[in-house]
């Protein structure tokens, strides 16, 4: 069965974006320094990737422009707007959680979260996620889009892994 995965980085202080949507902070302690390169690791296992709007329009706009950087995976981006979907990129008003219990369901990969907060917030509601990969940046942001909220439930987890490169610090945990 394919796995749901959590794939995100957080500000120390729990934030996936500052008050204005901007990542630009997203980097190590050091500019210089070393980073390990976790990504290319973690996608030869994704197939799938799921997204808000926000995520992707921020994708498309600011960072990266030119080209879509997931169109070797099947794209699910999830919007209320009316966009015609392409074979490799969907744009559906299916509710998220709906929507990972199908793709669960078939053949392939892991499935990729990609963002925005209120999508993954709903996929922890109904537990749907069975791998949390979240990067920790040395930055302390004092506001913006929370990765975590208020929930009904506790999620119990399984710490796998961590390891840490240029004051970053990557914990996954699995779902117990």
């Amino acid at each position: 069965m394919r796995k749901v995965v959590l794939f995100i980085a957080m500000s120390l202080d729990g934030y996936i974006a500052d008050s204005n949507g901007g990542v630009d902070w997203l980097n190590g302690q050091d500019e210089n320094g070393e980073n390990k390169d976790v990504y290319s690791t973690f996608i030869k296992d994704v197939d799938t990737v799921i997204m808000g709007w926000n995520t992707y329009h921020q994708v498309v706009t600011e960072l990266s422009p030119t080209e879509w950087v997931y169109s070797n995976l099947t794209s699910y981006i999830i919007t209320h707007k009316n966009i015609p979907s392409t074979e490799q990129m969907i744009f559906s008003r299916e509710n998220p959680c709906d929507l990972v219990k199908r793709l669960m369901q078939e053949d392939g990969k892991n499935i990729w979260i990609c963002g925005g907060a209120n999508i993954i917030q709903q996929l922890m509601q109904e537990n749907l996620i069975d791998t949390y990969y979240i990067s920790v940046i040395p930055t302390i942001l004092g506001n913006g889009i929370r990765l975590f909220e208020t929930m009904e439930n506790r999620l119990k987890l399984w710490l796998v892994g961590t390891q840490n490169y240029n004051g970053i610090t990557d914990l996954i945990y699995e779902r117990r």
